[in-house]
């Protein structure tokens, strides 16, 4: 991931109003096509233009040919806000992010999200490493329904990690129960991904507590009730894959002995 700051220069009348409208605009159309990462995007006012800093998943996402029909339309749109197209500047590595995956073609990909994620859900099957997603082929004109589930999952799965939870069987339930209205959605849109590049997309599906930690490493695949265990964790994370329902899986975490 990369820290880069994109100044908006003035060329034009224009007030704060009309200007924050457009750079809004153009940011979160970013956001929701994968090219800017998390929500929050600092802006400061420099008297001759707009300062913005953003964190990018690759140096190259902001290139033209990456924008979804929706960032072009936005990016258009400064000028009649009196700003100039914005001029990139990559301040350099982000040392608090995950690093981009490096495979070209990976075999796999996973929807997987944590509460202190700050990256794509979608990931490589085999290092769990983010995909951007403006990478991907898509059936919608960008990803804001897969950026929107990611929004969810997060806070719900921050409400039932904190140590003095508030409604944390209500979160845990959303996060663990295969067809709650969180996980359906999830996999819906992991089935969409799959028909748009044509490479199995697994849905993980959270653990965190078991009523029967005995036999929590023989539990069946919540789905078609087969035989799912591995031998060899995937991404040394999952314990479970199941091909047939495109679901991965781990031994609950309270059922697993510390490292």
């Amino acid at each position: 991931m990369y820290v880069a700051e994109l100044e908006f220069s003035v060329i034009a009348n224009t007030d704060f109003n009309q200007a924050e409208v457009a750079i809004r605009n153009y940011i979160e159309a970013l956001i929701f096509n994968g090219q800017v990462l998390g929500r929050e995007f600092p802006t400061a006012w420099l008297q001759e233009s707009f300062s913005c800093r953003v964190v990018l998943p690759h140096q190259d996402a902001l290139q033209p040919k990456q924008h979804s029909a929706k960032a072009t339309a936005a990016l258009n749109h400064l000028g009649a806000a009196g700003l100039a197209f914005p001029q990139l500047n990559i301040v350099g590595m982000d040392l608090m992010s995950q690093h981009t995956d490096p495979c070209s073609a990976p075999a796999s990909y996973i929807v997987y999200s944590r509460f202190s994620d700050t990256c794509s859900p979608v990931r490589c099957g085999e290092h769990l490493a983010p995909i951007p997603l403006y990478q991907l082929s898509n059936t919608a004109t960008d990803f804001e329904m897969l950026i929107r589930w990611q929004l969810q999952y997060q806070a719900l799965d921050e409400i039932q990690m904190q140590q003095h939870r508030v409604l944390n069987k209500s979160a845990e339930r959303s996060l663990q129960q295969l067809h709650s209205q969180l996980n359906r959605q999830g996999r819906q849109l992991a089935k969409q991904l799959e028909l748009a590049n044509q490479v199995p997309v697994y849905y993980a599906l959270y653990s965190g507590t078991s009523p029967d930690c005995a036999n929590e490493a023989d539990k069946r695949c919540p789905s078609c009730q087969g035989n799912w265990r591995l031998t060899e964790p995937v991404a040394e994370l999952f314990d479970f894959q199941c091909q047939r329902c495109r679901l991965v899986s781990n031994i609950a975490w309270d059922c697993q002995s510390p490292s």
